[in-house]
């Protein structure tokens, strides 16, 4: 440890305190996630269904004509946090913009007014990222019957992605959060 930084230990100290505070953050924004009957992934499930419906309505009554209920692929999306649909450098990537995002209301001079809001900007933007992702396939999709579409969405055919790609899919999402997170009439049925 002091031969990184052998004039300034404390550099480091620091830094592990930083990244300790970090990742308890990270862990508060996803704690339904993993509690009983995860009512933090059924509530972003529920979210992601909405969204789309409003995003793509022709994909969600697809889906829905299908009999293909958004539980059975995006509890994993949820529950796994797009590791398995990602290559690792990718993941940190998308995380790493994750964990940028505070999501916690603004008042208009930008200081959050609640400080137990921040941190779930991980579990607000992962919602949008998946209606994103959800909605790259759309076209593809819309093509497919119930089984092909629960296999294509279970091994999306994302290994030949790059940064770029990652980079695309987390701007669509900010436009989707730009758009739907503060206007949630427009979620509404």
């Amino acid at each position: 440890r002091e031969e990184l930084h052998p004039q300034k230990p404390y550099l480091l100290a620091q830094a592990e305190a930083d990244a300790f505070w970090c990742l308890s953050l990270l862990l508060d924004s996803v704690q339904d996630n993993y509690t009983f009957a995860q009512p933090g992934i059924q509530r972003m499930v529920f979210k992601l269904k909405e969204l789309i419906a409003r995003i793509d309505a022709k994909l969600h009554t697809h889906l829905l004509n299908e009999n293909l209920h958004f539980i059975q692929f995006a509890f994993r999306w949820m529950n796994c946090l797009l590791l398995r649909e990602f290559s690792l450098d990718l993941i940190l990537r998308l995380w790493d913009t994750y964990l940028a995002e505070y999501g916690g209301p603004e008042d208009a001079a930008g200081a959050y007014t609640q400080a137990s809001d921040i941190g779930d900007g991980f579990a607000v933007l992962h919602v949008y990222v998946c209606a994103a992702l959800l909605t790259h396939w759309s076209a593809r999709l819309k093509t497919m019957e119930f089984q092909d579409l629960v296999i294509f969405l279970q091994h999306l055919p994302t290994s030949g992605w790059c940064n770029t790609d990652v980079a695309e899919l987390l701007s669509q999402a900010y436009v989707f959060k730009a758009l739907y997170h503060n206007a949630p009439s427009h979620l509404a049925g």
